[in-house]
């Protein structure tokens, strides 16, 4: 135990991202989206709703486990944020759509901040 260390203390457990700033939108089509293209699409077209002109900034495709920004969750293996949301918060996210519970989840930032 280091000296700066109380007895009986440990290591926070890791917290679920603070998304409080950012709006969460569920979708759940019929049908299923065919594919992350599809996905893509419609959730597209529920940014330019909410929010005008926008800009992706990170996705998670669960179907190819794949992630945009590519790696970004090499840091992240430990940790209870996937890096693709810690990216999107982390760089100004103000949506986020979940298609079909996870399977595709977008984080867009409105351009026009």
């Amino acid at each position: 135990m280091s000296k700066n260390s109380e007895p009986g203390s440990s290591c926070p457990l890791p917290q679920p991202p603070d998304l409080s700033g950012v709006e969460q939108v569920a979708l759940a089509p019929e049908p299923s989206p065919a594919d992350y293209r599809e996905a893509m699409s419609l959730a597209g077209a529920v940014a330019g709703e909410r929010l005008g002109e926008h800009m992706l900034l990170s996705w998670y495709d669960r179907d190819r486990d794949f992630e945009a920004p590519q790696h970004v969750s090499e840091c992240h293996q430990a940790s209870a944020v996937p890096g693709y949301v810690d990216y999107g918060v982390h760089h100004g996210a103000r949506l986020m759509v979940d298609v079909e519970d996870g399977r595709f989840v977008f984080f867009y930032l409105p351009v026009d901040i």
